[in-house]
């Protein structure tokens, strides 16, 4: 979307990708129908330690123009549960729209391209594998390290520790909860069974009443994926199923 937009403005563009394959993460999401956006993004929905932050960025590029865009390439959507929108055919719809943009902008993309440094002088020179490339303005987006699989790395917050920004220690959020070994075991006959709605609590009153699903593992479902994001080791959470 920055590259879309700097394109428009008539920057001159370039993104560099290390992985071979563009947006290999939108290409997963939402199981693979890309849970693109929700119809309630607020900036109190989201956890910053700035939270003005949020504020601002909303203030520039809202879900309402994303949808719009989806909308104006004629991409089939529908909402699920608490205003989340899913495409009703695959991921690969939204990554070919933003393809499409990105051509419309002259953005050139490169893929399969490791970055090794950055320097800035006059301004940034990026190097890579590929050779050099200088530009005025750089941007970072290099997600976090969710999924390793796919290509994730620390690069994104090493470039920042390089330049003066400081990290706050990164952990795990919208992720499934493990039990130990002998918690597991009292549990193990409930692997597969879903409760819809459980209200699930934190110890600094984050509350979500949505379905939970014991696994192999532990626990999963909506509000354990939301509740695990406050979620901190040694802090209890409360799960009421008597709704």
């Amino acid at each position: 979307m920055c590259a879309i937009e700097t394109g428009k403005r008539g920057r001159k563009t370039l993104v560099l990708d290390h992985s071979a394959k563009i947006a290999e993460k939108i290409r997963i999401s939402g199981g693979g129908r890309c849970n693109f956006t929700n119809l309630h993004c607020a900036p109190d929905r989201y956890i910053s330690a700035n939270p003005h932050f949020m504020r601002s960025a909303l203030a520039r590029y809202s879900q309402h123009d994303f949808i719009a865009m989806v909308e104006r390439h004629g991409i089939a959507f529908h909402e699920k549960t608490l205003g989340q929108l899913f495409c009703d055919h695959s991921a690969g719809d939204i990554i070919e729209m933003l393809l499409k943009e990105c051509a419309d902008a002259n953005v050139v993309i490169k893929t399969a391209t490791k970055i090794e440094r950055v320097e800035k002088e006059s301004g940034y020179i990026v190097h890579s594998d590929q050779g050099a490339y200088c530009a005025q303005s750089l941007v970072v987006a290099c997600g976090g390290l969710s999924i390793p699989k796919i290509g994730a790395t620390p690069f994104g917050y090493q470039i920042a520790e390089q330049f003066g920004h400081s990290i706050i220690p990164p952990r795990a959020g919208l992720v499934p909860l493990t039990f130990a070994p002998d918690t597991l075991e009292q549990t193990k006959e409930l692997s597969g069974i879903s409760i819809s709605p459980a209200s699930v609590s934190s110890e600094d009153g984050k509350i979500f009443d949505e379905a939970v699903l014991f696994t192999h593992r532990g626990i999963s479902g909506p509000a354990i994926l939301q509740i695990s994001s406050y979620w901190k080791p040694g802090e209890v959470i409360a799960i009421d199923i008597a709704q």
